[in-house]
């Protein structure tokens, strides 16, 4: 469906003059880029997050450690999808 879509807004972009068509595609590609990002990193820190309660259930007496270690994680995924967003971001701006 999605191919379908690109290939039928590039088809479109053809009828257009080149400014507009740019205009279009980039801001196919930045949603499409904010799309994946955000996806990805909810994937990641909703892994993260239940992994740690499994493994505080397990052993509580650790809980300290996991929960640091959980953050610290959950953190730098925040960190790379901040990252990604401004790439996107710039990419359709320029």
């Amino acid at each position: 469906m999605l191919t379908s879509t690109i290939l039928a807004l590039q088809d479109a972009a053809v009828a257009m003059d080149p400014q507009a068509a740019k205009e279009y595609l980039s801001l196919l590609g930045s949603g499409l880029g904010l799309g994946l990002t955000m996806i990805g990193a909810g994937l990641g820190i909703a892994w993260i997050g239940g992994n740690a309660v499994q493994g505080i259930a397990r052993q509580p007496e650790a809980a300290g450690n996991i929960q640091t270690s959980a953050i610290i994680l959950a953190a730098l995924i925040e960190g790379a999808a901040l990252f990604a967003l401004v790439i996107t971001l710039l990419y359709k701006l320029l």
